[in-house]
């Protein structure tokens, strides 16, 4: 198994990780913890879709990291 194999594999395991999580009311999906797997395991994928290119992988990956991002950083209403 190459490196980027792995790296795929892990990226995958990530999201898969903050999903069941999700799902299964163990994790909130509005904590950081569920963001940062979210956007860590996107942004792995995402650069594997670089190496090949792979137009429809990249967009895919790209937005959903972008997102988990954003949900992570943006400010918190209090109240």
């Amino acid at each position: 198994m190459n490196i980027l194999q792995v790296a795929s594999f892990v990226g995958a395991m990530l999201i898969l990780v903050a999903y069941i999580g999700h799902q299964m009311k163990w994790m909130d999906s509005g904590k950081a913890e569920y963001n940062i797997l979210n956007a860590i395991g996107s942004a792995i994928l995402a650069y594997v879709a670089f190496h090949p290119f792979q137009v429809g992988f990249v967009v895919l990956e790209t937005t959903w990291a972008a997102i988990s991002l954003w949900a992570l950083l943006r400010p918190r209403q209090t109240g």
